[in-house]
Formats: C-alpha cells, structure tokens, sequence
C-alpha cells in the first residue's frame, strides 16, 4: 500500500515539474518598445541653450505606449498659477543649472480635477518650501501636492516623468473630405 501511494505522488510531481518546466520554456523576455535612448553630454547642452530663451520643454522621449516621459525643461521668472496633485505618475526632477523653490506636501487647496487624475488649485495648505539648486535631485510621489516658482530665477531641469499606466495613442485626426 505504501509503495503504492510512493508510486502514484512521485507521479505526480513528475507531472507537476514537467507542467511547470514546460510554461518556463515558454516564456519571454519582454521585446522592446520604442528603440533605447542615449543622449550624449554635449546634446544635453544643446537642448539646455536652445531652450533657454523662454520658459518650455523639450522631450527626449515618452509617448503613446510608454510610462515614462524624459524632458528638459527651462523656466525663468515664472511660477505656475496653481499647485498640483497626480494621482497616478510620479516626478522626479534633476537639476540642470540654477534654481527654484518648491513647495512640497501639505493639502491642496480648493482642488479641481482637470483631466482624470490631475488636480490643480490656487496654493498648497501646510507644505514645505524647499530651494532646489544644481545636482539636486528631487522625487514627488503621487498623491505629493506640488508647486514650482522660478521667479527672478533662471533654471533648467530634467524631467522624468513615470505614469502608473502607459500613454493612450494620441487621437487621430478625421480625414478631411
């Protein structure tokens, strides 16, 4: 009787392992995709000059498909009308040149949402004011009010942006008869 039930679990393990090594052959490695970036030093300075004539942004790469977007962005003597809250991407800011002052935490007041899952209002409640220069490297978290003033202040950041889901394909235009 032992024997036999010895006989009928090894068996089964045997099924089990061959079920299961059977998936793993089967399984894949994600294929890229969009190709990878590189973005040299000297091409980073490049963007930083070009864009230093006004207050924009320059994308290195995002879009549909992706969770990610990576800008430089060049801002001076600006400062948004509105706090933010994004409840489903997180930023990470580096510093480039100069510097700004965030406000950071605390509640945002009178939130209204402006497209799903993005919420401005007129000022943050109860937040933290941190000057941001040079190397600094910075993290907001979703859900993480936020506020960036560049006023009499000339500065120039990377901008990683990581969404929780990828970016919906941009829309296409009706064909025009």
């Amino acid at each position: 009787m032992f024997l036999r039930r010895l006989v009928i679990v090894v068996g089964m393990v045997l099924v089990l392992t061959s079920a299961v090594l059977a998936q793993s052959e089967q399984r894949q490695p994600a294929k890229p995709i969009k190709p990878y970036v590189v973005t040299p030093a000297q091409s980073v300075t490049d963007i930083q000059k070009q864009l230093q004539s006004a207050n924009k942004a320059q994308d290195i790469m995002g879009g549909p498909g992706l969770e990610l977007r990576v800008a430089i962005q060049h801002e001076k003597n600006s400062s948004s009308p509105t706090a933010e809250v994004h409840d489903a991407s997180d930023d990470v800011y580096y510093v480039l040149e100069g510097s700004a002052t965030l406000t950071l935490g605390g509640t945002l007041e009178s939130p209204k949402e402006i497209e799903q899952g993005e919420w401005r209002g007129p000022k943050i409640i109860g937040g933290e004011k941190v000057e941001i220069t040079k190397g600094d490297l910075v993290v907001v978290p979703r859900g993480t009010p936020h506020h960036r003033s560049t006023l009499n202040k000339d500065f120039t950041m990377i901008l990683i942006k990581v969404f929780e889901d990828p970016r919906p394909p941009v829309p296409k235009e009706p064909a025009k008869p």
